[in-house]
């Protein structure tokens, strides 16, 4: 771990990124929750009167104890969507595998990758093994290394995805470069979109490590006004740093 902790994914060899992803795979989640709409028993401020109540009745006198509630606590959903264009390929395995562990240990988890287009892997990423998930994903998906169509592939989500899983205000975990070759304005409305159904977009681009880098890219820029947390995710310390935002 302390050897390959800070080497970007990219300059690994084979041994050590088979490495790294074992260690992907080790990495604890502590995920966050939000209230739900559902009020359940506990210590809350709001009184329970029917419970109140319920209980008054019996050999306990004229004083009666007060029980109150407070809302229900549920895990936050997570929504992964990974890039693996051309641009992304010495990243995409690594971040698959890292949303492979997520699912393992969270309850709320959608997985999508884009390209050219949208897939939607959630149901190929629950195998147990590691390797047979990506292999079925490998399989199913036919827009590996493409071109990086951003905006489109929002644009589908938005559509087609939003009302379904949106629910519970997820955290949204984009993992691209950035490298958009559609139009950068359909990019702006698609996040704008994205940002109103979300608590949180996370934004994970392996770029942001290089020295002297800026968000110049027309996707990344046009991108960047609706991102809470910007992150690197180029090394296993930065995926390590990407579990701790995103239970935050």
């Amino acid at each position: 771990m302390e050897r390959i902790s800070s080497r970007d994914f990219a300059d690994l060899d084979d041994d050590d990124l088979q490495e790294a992803r074992r260690l992907v795979m080790t990495m604890m989640w502590h995920p966050t929750d939000y209230k739900t709409r559902r009020w359940a028993p506990g210590d809350g401020r709001r009184p329970d009167l029917r419970r109140t109540l319920r209980e008054a009745v019996g050999p306990t006198g004229d004083m009666m104890a007060m029980s109150w509630k407070r809302r229900r606590r549920k895990e936050r959903p997570l929504i992964i969507i990974a890039d693996i264009s051309g641009s992304m390929e010495k990243y995409a395995d690594i971040f698959l595998v890292f949303a492979h562990a997520a699912q393992r240990r969270l309850r709320e988890v959608e997985i999508f990758t884009f390209s050219t287009h949208l897939s939607r892997i959630t149901e190929d990423m629950r195998r147990r093994d590691t390797k047979a998930a990506l292999a079925r994903v490998a399989d199913r998906v036919t827009d590996w290394s493409g071109g990086t169509q951003i905006g489109d592939a929002l644009a589908e989500w938005n559509r087609r995805w939003s009302r379904r899983l949106a629910r519970g205000g997820p955290v949204v975990m984009i993992l691209s470069d950035g490298w958009e070759r559609g139009d950068p304005e359909v990019m702006a409305e698609q996040m704008r979109r994205l940002s109103r159904v979300a608590y949180k977009i996370v934004w994970v681009n392996p770029l942001k490590a290089s020295p002297g880098y800026a968000p110049l890219a027309r996707g990344m820029a046009a991108a960047l006004p609706y991102i809470d947390d910007f992150v690197e995710g180029h090394s296993l310390a930065a995926l390590q740093e990407l579990a701790e935002v995103i239970s935050r």
